[in-house]
């Protein structure tokens, strides 16, 4: 699974289909769900079919899908080469439905955790080496994510002020302004399904200087990540399967996080970079590597199951949880 990057995605404000434009014979036409069978079953020009296609790789439509994310983080000073920091490693379990509109629906929740690299056991504190300080490490838990994607792009708003109108997948959309259609970058060789996805943020801070000036590196924060996606065409438009398995390499690039207490440091304005592993589709648990299951079978297990409703609500990345649950400095 990702990180957190699908939670930008369910802020989006649903608009009129009419107002789309660009699409194939100048309309959309909404797809049958219910076919079952691989011969030519999904158009990739269809924003419709691409909105399955996404519930499809990121969740199931017929019960929750778990996935694990894993890898590592660096940190970058100067024109240093990259310094190995800790693990980055985690869950996602999420479930897809579409609608009457044929609009999705996606619902789930998501883990973050940092590990140590040479044991791979998750980090309650971490012992910063340009500062001299042991810190504590503030894990991630996003308990409520879920909202409908329509057939519109979303476009994000993140942040303490929700001043960010990022396009997602701006890179490929050459369309910047007005209504984009949901249209996703797939590439096929042979059998081979591949997805490329990105977002890039710039936002206000909302761990300030005032509340945490140990934590806070500056006004504003541009996290990004950057994802490619394989999977199989062949499953991907067989509509009798409720799921596709996928594997993806995932980076991320950013500021440092706000508990390794950099905001006061020298080196405060450099950069955080990972490269992770994420995969969904085997069976159970599968793909969750093991000492992260066990950890949230012991302190966590609610996160390994998606919320009881389907939930419409807003974003929420890294530095609004740590606003939220770690107490002012100050």
């Amino acid at each position: 699974m990702s990180s957190f990057f699908l939670n930008g995605l369910l802020d989006q404000n649903p608009k009129a289909v009419a107002a789309l434009g660009g699409m194939r014979n100048g309309s959309i036409q909404r797809p049958r769900f219910n076919s079952a069978g691989a011969a030519a079953s999904i158009n990739f020009d269809d924003p419709y079919d691409n909105l399955y296609a996404f519930g499809k790789i990121w969740g199931g439509y017929d019960k929750p899908q778990a996935g694990g994310f894993h890898g590592l983080m660096y940190g970058r000073i100067g024109n240093q080469r990259l310094i190995p920091l800790f693990g980055y490693t985690g869950t996602g379990v999420m479930q897809s439905k579409i609608d009457a509109d044929s609009n999705m629906w996606i619902r789930g929740k998501e883990t973050g955790y940092f590990t140590d690299l040479a044991s791979g056991d998750i980090l309650e504190t971490w012992d910063n080496p340009w500062t001299g300080e042991t810190v504590e490490v503030v894990n991630f838990y996003n308990p409520n994510m879920g909202g409908q994607l329509t057939a519109e792009m979303p476009r994000f708003a993140m942040g303490a002020a929700k001043d960010d109108a990022t396009l997602m997948n701006e890179g490929t959309h050459r369309e910047q302004s007005g209504n984009v259609p949901f249209v996703l970058p797939f590439d096929t060789f042979g059998d081979d399904l591949l997805l490329a996805w990105d977002y890039a943020h710039e936002y206000t801070n909302p761990v300030t200087k005032d509340n945490w000036p140990k934590a806070c590196t500056g006004d504003r924060i541009s996290p990004s990540e950057h994802f490619t996606f394989s999977m199989s065409l062949e499953q991907m438009m067989d509509r009798s399967e409720a799921s596709v398995r996928y594997m993806a390499g995932f980076s991320r690039l950013s500021q440092w996080w706000p508990w390794m207490r950099m905001g006061e440091h020298q080196h405060k304005d450099e950069v955080l970079f990972g490269r992770m592993w994420s995969h969904k589709g085997l069976p159970d648990f599968g793909d969750v590597p093991p000492k992260v299951l066990a950890y949230i079978e012991k302190h966590a297990p609610e996160y390994l199951d998606v919320p009881d409703h389907w939930p419409q609500v807003m974003p929420k990345g890294t530095w609004e949880a740590f606003a939220e649950e770690v107490p002012p400095e100050a």
